[in-house]
């Protein structure tokens, strides 16, 4: 899917503050329960475990990433927010948030994900045969093994710590909606 790159432009500018809106969605709409967070955050858990393995593998614009998850996906930051995203909104018991978070997810991150690999083609010139072997948003079982294994010093470098932290107050959240 491409997209016109003043919108693309226009909408990354929008990210951070759709998340903050979505976090107030949250916090205002979600009714969880004791039942829909055992459901709902181990399906957050994968998607913040995902990220974690992406983090620790991605040296930003100086390495073409292609080991780790990135054999899997070129975008294993982006599907371990979904996943992360579509635990709580389980944990949340709101289809409201479900459909706002697909929304956003539609029209914020997808042309934010074309423009970043648009920059990626034109950083790496390999990229071009990257995404011939390796698939955008749906993984794939890669056809070889790489060499370069996770790193604890990348997963701090690339701040990943914080969206653990996020997950935490998130979970924080929910159970004391669920109890209170």
């Amino acid at each position: 899917m491409s997209f016109s790159k003043p919108y693309a432009d226009a909408v990354a500018k929008l990210r951070v503050p759709c998340g903050f809106v979505l976090v107030a969605a949250f916090l205002w709409l979600s009714a969880p329960t004791l039942a829909s967070l055992a459901a709902g955050l181990p399906v957050s858990l994968l998607g913040l475990a995902l990220r974690g393995w992406a983090a620790g593998h991605l040296q930003k614009d100086s390495t073409l990433t292609d080991s780790g998850p990135y054999a899997w996906v070129r975008n294993p930051l982006y599907l371990g927010t979904l996943t992360a995203a579509a635990g709580f909104v389980i944990a949340s018991r709101r289809w409201e948030l479900g459909a706002l978070f697909a929304a956003v997810f539609a029209l914020i991150y997808l042309p934010v994900v074309d423009l970043e690999e648009q920059h990626l083609a034109r950083l790496f010139p390999a990229y071009a045969g990257y995404t011939r072997r390796v698939p955008q948003l749906i993984p794939r079982p890669p056809r070889q093994k790489t060499p370069q294994h996770f790193s604890w010093a990348l997963y701090r470098h690339n701040r990943e710590y914080q969206a653990a932290l996020g997950f935490l107050a998130g979970v924080a959240l929910l159970l004391w909606k669920a109890l209170y």
